[in-house]
């Protein structure tokens, strides 16, 4: 297993180098092999994983005397997620193959090594971070994702393009001081950087490295205060919009968070009740902003914040005590990355085709291209959590789990009332542009659609499959 998650982790570094270096036209394909080597390699740690009978291990792989600098931990949570990134990774860049070209009406553009190669970084960068098993690993890997994303949120070399680019960042940045505070204090409390020394800290040095680790979480997963950077950063390229704030980037906040929760053995309740305050008022923030928005990239943007402050809700109940709300919480972080790259990719795919993603100008999108119109409507039912799609058996158990647990803490009732209003509106409110955008006699924009890439359309095919089957792997995989 530590050949096969070193292959996994340094592979596309490998071909991020070689997509340089090879011929311009040949560096989509090189991106290709390399992401799908990456891919095999997380097929193959799994199924190593669990033939040696499914128990976590840590490998030591960077060590100097006794202190670990970088191992791997490979467990349930770490294989089912590292799948998720880098085989998301994979499909980005297949759909890239179509979108990054000159029949993109609104982008028509052919992509650059350099799109390629910082793509198949942040792959690597990704399956690096979510095996780590030191803060000091995790730490590296976070830093390469803000770098990869101000690359590639800056892509297309516009003003606004550098502006959005420079706030991720700094932003992002800003929030990795929380990662050094907790190693830091990690360090000087046991002498090492392994996360599992977590368990040996004092209640009040645990509590100074759950809340670096969770500022770190904050900033990464475009919490409140730290929420400014991911609406402006939908100036991406949509591949990279659907890649970096919905399956990869924002979800390496919410991962060290239960990691970290996952190594400390009892968690104080003072960072689970911080954790759920939160999470609620970030989650009734983002519903708020994305009800003005009609550009399809901002309104997904803002739904990606309200969704990831589920993902904080469940972890911070597990934080509390309860295990069905990390299984829940680990589940919500695999099953959201599909169905919002899938959302994303009809956005995309509608810009390629219309030439626009503004909602208000596309009508009847089903009667000109019935897969995006299908498209769309298993992406709002499995966002909002509707069965028998993948977001249902997130919330449903993340639901359960906190209704139990306020048997012994009665103000979580309140705010599992207030998580349910905010999940039937979504439901509502993706009904509404489902029936002003999807459903009705094409606009002008709809009626000039252009036919999309076999590249496009088989990821468009394989995420709503997977918006329907995710939930049925990581029950599997988890228990």
């Amino acid at each position: 297993m530590e050949m096969i998650g070193l292959f996994t982790i340094l592979v596309p570094f490998l071909g991020a180098i070689l997509t340089l270096l090879v011929p311009r036209s040949s560096a989509k394909w090189v991106c290709q092999l390399f992401a799908a080597l990456a891919t095999l390699g997380t097929w193959a740690l799994a199924y190593h994983f669990f033939l040696e009978g499914g128990h976590a291990e840590s490998i030591a792989i960077v060590q100097f005397d006794h202190l670990l600098i970088f191992g791997l931990m490979v467990d349930k949570v770490s294989t089912l997620i590292a799948a998720a990134v880098v085989g998301l990774g994979l499909i980005v860049a297949i759909y890239s193959l179509g979108y990054m070209s000159t029949g993109n009406k609104e982008h028509p553009h052919e992509g650059d090594p350099r799109y390629y190669s910082f793509l198949l970084v942040f792959i690597g960068a990704m399956a690096g971070l979510v095996l780590s098993s030191t803060l000091v690993g995790q730490l590296l890997f976070f830093e390469i994702t803000g770098a990869c994303s101000w690359s590639l949120i800056g892509y297309y070399q516009t003003p606004i393009a550098f502006r959005s680019a420079l706030k991720a960042l700094i932003v992002t940045h800003i929030a990795s001081l929380g990662l050094f505070v907790a190693a830091a204090t990690l360090f000087i409390q046991t002498g090492t950087f392994e996360l599992t020394a977590i368990a040996s800290l004092t209640p009040s040095a645990k509590m100074i490295v759950l809340f670096g680790i969770l500022f770190a979480a904050w900033g990464k997963s475009a919490q409140l205060p730290m929420h400014m950077w991911l609406p402006d950063a939908m100036n991406a390229p949509t591949p990279v919009s659907a890649y970096l704030h919905a399956a990869s980037m924002v979800k390496v906040g919410v991962y060290i968070f239960a990691r970290g929760i996952l190594s400390a053995g009892d968690v104080p309740i003072e960072v689970g009740v911080v954790g759920v305050i939160g999470a609620m008022i970030t989650m009734i923030y983002g519903f708020v902003m994305y009800l003005p928005q009609k550009d399809m990239k901002r309104l997904l943007a803002y739904s990606t914040i309200t969704q990831l402050a589920y993902i904080f809700l469940a972890l911070s109940m597990a934080a509390m005590g309860s295990s069905l709300a990390m299984k829940a919480g680990v589940s919500y972080i695999f099953n959201h990355a599909f169905a919002k790259s899938l959302f994303f990719f009809v956005a995309g795919s509608l810009s390629f085709a219309c030439g626009t993603r503004m909602l208000p100008q596309l009508r009847g999108i089903i009667t000109k291209s019935p897969l995006l119109g299908i498209g769309f409507c298993v992406a709002a039912m499995a966002i909002a959590g509707v069965p028998p799609f993948n977001g249902f058996f997130s919330k449903f158990p993340l639901l359960e789990a906190g209704f139990q647990l306020s048997a012994a803490h009665s103000w979580l009732t309140p705010v599992l009332v207030l998580a349910l209003i905010e999940s039937v509106a979504t439901f509502g409110w993706l009904l509404f542009w489902f029936g002003k955008s999807v459903i009705g006699k094409p606009s002008d924009v709809v009626e000039n659609i252009s036919p999309l890439p076999a590249s496009m359309k088989s990821m468009l095919v394989v995420l709503i499959a997977m918006s329907v089957l995710s939930s049925f792997i990581a029950s599997a995989w988890l228990n």
